[in-house]
């Protein structure tokens, strides 16, 4: 059951946060349309997906990464009350990534200048990969996009910490990448009417209020198990 709500949690960040993807990707969608060779434009699809694939693949292995640490860290010292906190803190981050994407508190921001200093030395390998020969080669493209800062990828990150282990972990991150698959087909141009309706600022208060009330039900749950 905990290991469903942490998939359910996962995909509906990634679903919801449509806005904030919007935002955060639509340099980077003008940057990767530019790279397509001219002669290959009718290819877009093959592109988007393999670059789209790249970046799953990195949340894939950001979520084994996350999910093996705490696993093996409760294994020697949190102990399942401890696990419990850490499922709180995702709770927690849920409703900080509601209030977010409604555009209600703007706190996660801090979170994602933290990652710009990795980040600063990860973005050059991207202009390697740049101008695309073939398809595959935005696969490694969209993999190094995958380590761009962002407080929604932040947030699907606790419920891999909390998912039991490396396996799960990865999961939970894969499932977060097919959530945002949707919006950054649309952010590729392929769905210009879908790309204005999810950053309607109406979407935008939906999702908030649907992931606080995931997030405060988390809370609930949790909290009556360890008292």
């Amino acid at each position: 059951m905990t290991g469903q709500l942490d998939a359910w949690a996962a995909l509906l960040i990634g679903l919801l946060g449509a806005g904030h993807c919007i935002a955060m990707c639509g340099g980077v969608a003008a940057a990767f349309s530019m790279a397509i060779p001219h002669e290959q434009r009718g290819l877009q699809w093959l592109y988007l997906l393999s670059y789209n694939g790249g970046r799953i693949i990195s949340y894939a292995l950001a979520g084994a990464l996350v999910g093996g640490v705490f696993a093996s860290l409760a294994d020697l010292s949190l102990g399942k009350q401890g696990l419990g906190l850490l499922r709180i803190l995702a709770g927690v981050m849920m409703i900080l990534l509601g209030l977010y994407l409604a555009r209600w508190w703007f706190g996660l921001l801090r979170l994602e200048r933290l990652g710009n200093r990795l980040w600063r030395h990860i973005k050059p390998l991207a202009g390697r990969f740049v101008p695309f020969r073939h398809p595959l080669a935005a696969l490694p493209f969209g993999m190094v996009w995958g380590w761009l800062p962002c407080g929604l990828v932040y947030s699907a990150l606790t419920w891999s910490a909390v998912s039991g282990g490396a396996v799960q972990g990865a999961l939970v991150m894969a499932l977060f990448g097919l959530g945002t698959l949707p919006t950054l087909l649309a952010l590729g141009g392929l769905a210009g009417p879908l790309r204005h309706w999810l950053n309607h600022a109406g979407f935008r208060r939906l999702s908030g209020i649907l992931l606080i009330c995931y997030g405060l039900f988390t809370l609930r749950q949790w909290f009556a198990l360890l008292y």
